[in-house]
């Protein structure tokens, strides 16, 4: 059984795409690029669903181009470590990834957890602007989380950060009550930080009724000291429904 690549699905939905429009997203960057390709709704299920594991590398430039994030964030794995194999349309595809654990050729299954966290949520974390005499500051994203199984992607919806122009993306992992992953925020280009992108790792406590998640993230700053503060997450909506994701594409109050 394929496993779905909620990365993925979850950057598309935060651009507030279709998958007929984010297959002509990718078209049209690969005319853009001089290397056109064939890029279809069908192609984007593929890839969504886990039938196929990674796109061929004219369809992963286009994707980068698209989304902005490299081919790796994006739910795929490096080309180097994928097989080729037949799409069934008279071209190739990279199958399942060497090294990855399989049974009865699929992916080792994990126990689902007890919650669901799908949904819209209010993401905010507290820093310390060294560059600014050591203030507090506050981000805040409204962004969209799917889970599948044990894993929970997110992406920030395109407008709705409080610092416009700096996407937020979610890779997490649920343990029982304890969530635990990476983060990566693209600062704006105009802003204070000039476009620098920023990592790191995040580890929460899930509430019983998984409607508020809250912990500490961990990361460097500019002077490359390993930084620390809060991270809440709340749940505003369980849908991610396309006319729900447009209301909630504002930044927060």
């Amino acid at each position: 059984m394929a496993t779905p690549n909620g990365n993925l699905r979850a950057v598309r939905m935060g651009l507030l795409m279709s998958q007929d429009e984010f297959a002509r997203a990718i078209r049209d960057a690969g005319v853009q690029a001089g290397q056109p390709n064939d890029a279809s709704k069908r192609l984007v299920q593929r890839w969504e669903s886990g039938t196929t594991v990674a796109p061929r590398p004219v369809y992963a430039r286009a994707l980068e181009v698209v989304t902005g994030l490299p081919i790796e964030s994006l739910g795929f794995p490096p080309a180097t470590l994928a097989r080729i194999s037949e799409d069934g349309h008279g071209g190739h595809d990279l199958g399942s990834p060497i090294g990855i654990p399989t049974s009865n050729g699929a992916p080792a299954a994990q126990a689902a957890p007890r919650a669901s966290y799908s949904g819209v949520w209010l993401s905010t974390y507290e820093y310390v602007s060294s560059g600014r005499g050591d203030a507090v500051f506050t981000g805040k994203h409204h962004v969209v989380l799917l889970q599948h199984g044990n894993r929970l992607t997110g992406r920030s919806l395109p407008n709705a950060s409080l610092n416009p122009g700096s996407p937020l993306t979610l890779d997490l992992q649920v343990e029982g009550s304890t969530i635990t992953g990476t983060w990566t925020e693209q600062t704006a280009s105009e802003g204070y930080y000039r476009g620098a992108r920023y990592f790191g790792a995040i580890q929460m406590l899930a509430e019983p009724t998984a409607r508020r998640m809250a912990g500490k993230w961990v990361g460097f700053g500019k002077e490359f000291d390993v930084n620390t503060g809060p991270w809440e997450l709340r749940l505003l909506d369980t849908s991610t429904a396309k006319a729900q994701l447009d209301s909630y594409n504002r930044p927060p109050d």
